[in-house]
């Protein structure tokens, strides 16, 4: 299949477009605006929806009155603008509609900068809205894995209704690569005709979506389903992805950018006889957990070196877990837009190893 050259943003914009998404709505940030770009051009070609909502509130908003008519939905911004989406967020869960949101990570906190970031990583995983709730999370570290992650992420909203996320620092979205166009794996999905709010269609009651529940016993109840059905994820879409770790002494763990930068180290650090490999979360929810525990246990390995595009590191708490105190943990953090050079990694490894020998 030939490959063809595409700029990330607007690689995942087509990726939505061929995943069948009816409805966009977003709003320009950077580094993201060539999504909401792309989409402005190419939604109407398709006889699909565009529109640029008057702010980020809206736009999810909007998410919500379209996918829950069982329109295949999607909304993309950046770092404080997925900020103020994180209300609507929590309602998608809450009355159980299936959505897509991209983030396409800046630096922050606040405004921060408009390069590249991963302080986004507790946003993504724990949930910046209210209560109890979970997400697929889904992180590509190049544009290839981004629109095919884009694509499957429909699939796997409507599978669980439930939003799915994409996250990438702000360089993958930037960058241009030579990707192919391929076959996505379809599911067999649930009809949403039971749920979807299209109407009677010769019912004797209408569908409705909602989120609020008075009594607390029907909030209780509806919290445990929930929770049942994010067990499901958990236990279905886990994914990682280990690289030379088989005798690696040094393992290292980034996703996105750094992950990327973080292959070229391992090459430099085993012509040099050090033995080095990668750990990458593909999901950052549900997190990989017992794979690292697994590896973290073997020995081999005589620690962890956790590289992430935050100052203080984020993904290290469920680097810790997933450890669970079996080996120590070093950390290499950059942020701000400053991404870890290949010779900031090496040292990093180099005294990570000295501390343990």
């Amino acid at each position: 299949m030939a490959k063809e050259l595409w700029k990330g943003n607007e690689a995942i914009a087509e990726a939505a477009i061929r995943a069948g998404c009816d409805c966009y709505f977003g709003y320009p940030i950077t580094p993201q605006s060539e999504v909401p770009e792309y989409m402005s051009a190419h939604m109407p070609k398709h006889g699909r929806i565009f529109v640029q909502a008057e702010s980020e509130l809206a736009a999810i908003n909007m998410v919500y009155g379209a996918a829950g008519c069982g329109m295949r939905a999607m909304t993309s911004s950046s770092s404080p603008g997925i900020s103020l989406k994180q209300e609507g967020i929590s309602y998608l869960i809450g009355s159980e509609i299936p959505a897509v949101i991209v983030n396409c990570m800046r630096g922050g906190p606040g405004l921060g900068t408009i390069q590249p970031g991963q302080s986004d990583y507790y946003q993504a995983t724990r949930g910046g809205g209210n209560g109890d709730y979970r997400t697929v999370v889904l992180s590509p570290a190049n544009i290839q894995e981004a629109v095919d992650y884009v694509q499957e992420a429909f699939d796997i909203a409507d599978q669980y209704r439930n939003p799915v996320m994409v996250v990438m620092d702000g360089m993958i979205g930037q960058m241009m690569e030579p990707i192919e166009w391929r076959e996505i794996p379809k599911r067999n999905l649930p009809s949403k005709d039971s749920w979807a709010t299209t109407g009677r269609k010769g019912r004797a009651e209408h569908n409705t979506l909602n989120s609020l529940y008075i009594e607390p016993e029907l909030c209780d109840v509806h919290n445990q389903n929930l929770s049942r059905k994010f067990a499901e994820m958990e236990k279905n879409e886990v994914r990682w992805e280990e690289i030379r770790c088989d005798d690696a002494e040094i393992v290292i763990t980034a996703y996105g950018t750094p992950a990327r930068i973080a292959l070229t180290a391992i090459e430099v650090l085993r012509s040099e006889g050090i033995k080095v490999g990668l750990f990458r979360p593909i999901t950052l929810w549900p997190f990989p957990e017992k794979a690292l525990h697994e590896l973290a246990g073997k020995d081999h390995v005589k620690a962890i070196l956790d590289v992430e595009m935050s100052s203080t590191g984020q993904m290290i708490d469920d680097i810790r877990l997933g450890v669970e105190g079996q080996k120590p943990i070093s950390f290499l953090g950059r942020a701000g837009g400053v991404i870890p050079t290949v010779e900031e990694m090496v040292e990093a490894v180099k005294n990570t190893l000295k501390e343990v020998q």
